[in-house]
């Protein structure tokens, strides 16, 4: 199964790193060709200077959007679109998941209902590493150390991005499993109650015992991108899929507020954390 989108493929860290700068510089150069501020480019393309920075810095990963946008506003020429292709090959990133992980990237709203394992967003190190070690077929060390680089990468969101809302629905059966032993799942409570505890992120767990629930057709991830656009991504064996049509997102958002009502509020959710902490 794939584990949040990660794979072990490519190279480095680094390598990732060089790639957005590089791509950062092309943007950079051919706005300082069409003879704009980062200031005027902003408004041409309608995101923030400050974005406009970011992407031209390497820091951040362009929007699809932006990238269209940027091609209108400087001529056209292809090259953008061209070389946000390579970004695409992230190592430690399943080639399936990259686009979502570009949207996930830019989102104002990120919400997340997960069934099968703690979402990568909210991985300890000793957990990745545990799903890891039960990879079929085996990871050798290079491919485990580049899916973890990959998943640290993307957690930084979480606390880089303080005006996007992160939304997790957490099944309890997640931390009863116990994957990795018991001192692995105090470590990943002990995480997700400090990342709970994040202004932008809200965690609720999913009742073992629930009659009712609307969430049996499997897990949902929702994006809202800064144009208020929103997208779904579904992931399955050795598959995922980016769902834009807007009907099916729809049925997923009221799935997943329906949940929100279903699942355990914040404040019992954590209170639900610390006991199973303390039984273990």
């Amino acid at each position: 199964m794939a584990v949040d989108g990660a794979v072990g493929t490519g190279g480095g860290e680094p390598e990732a790193s060089d790639s957005l700068r590089t791509f950062g510089a092309v943007v950079q150069a051919l706005r300082e060709h069409a003879g704009l501020s980062r200031e005027e480019f902003g408004e041409r393309v309608r995101f923030s200077k400050h974005t406009v920075a970011s992407v031209e810095l390497g820091r951040r990963m362009p929007d699809p959007t932006f990238v269209e946008r940027a091609e209108e506003v400087l001529g056209n020429t292809g090259a953008l679109r061209k070389a946000v292709g390579h970004l695409a090959r992230q190592p430690g990133l399943a080639a399936w998941f990259r686009q979502w992980a570009r949207l996930e990237a830019a989102a104002i709203t990120a919400y997340t209902y997960e069934c099968r394992m703690l979402p990568g967003l909210l991985q300890t190190e000793a957990y990745a590493r545990a799903m890891s070690a039960d990879q079929l077929p085996p990871l050798d060390n290079t491919q485990i150390e580049e899916r973890w680089t990959a998943r640290t990468e993307r957690q930084r969101l979480l606390r880089e991005r303080p005006n996007t809302t992160f939304g997790f629905i957490l099944e309890e059966h997640l931390f009863l499993r116990r994957t990795g032993g018991a001192e692995v799942t105090r470590g990943i409570i002990d995480h997700v109650l400090e990342i709970s505890e994040l202004r932008n992120v809200e965690i609720q767990v999913m009742p073992l015992v629930r009659e009712s629930h609307s969430g049996l057709h499997g897990p949902i991830h929702l994006s809202e991108t800064p144009e208020n656009r929103w997208y779904a991504y579904n992931e399955g064996q050795e598959s995922g899929q980016l769902i834009s049509d807007a009907k099916v997102v729809s049925v997923l958002q009221r799935r997943y507020a329906r949940m929100r009502s279903q699942a355990l509020t914040i404040p019992d959710s954590v209170s639900l954390l610390e006991r199973m902490r303390g039984d273990l």
